[in-house]
């Protein structure tokens, strides 16, 4: 669910990216998105 909002967000174009990015390491450390998902997410970004 963590990961649909978030892609969902950086498709939208609705984000400041260093805030994305602080929030998906959050994510990511908690364990709330995988490896691969954060991986995926931040090519998005980029």
């Amino acid at each position: 669910m963590t990961y649909s909002r978030l892609k969902k967000l950086i498709e939208n174009g609705n984000y400041i990216k260093e805030d994305i990015m602080n929030k998906m390491d959050v994510f990511l450390m908690a364990k709330r998105i995988t490896k691969e998902q954060y991986e995926e997410l931040l090519d998005m970004i980029k």
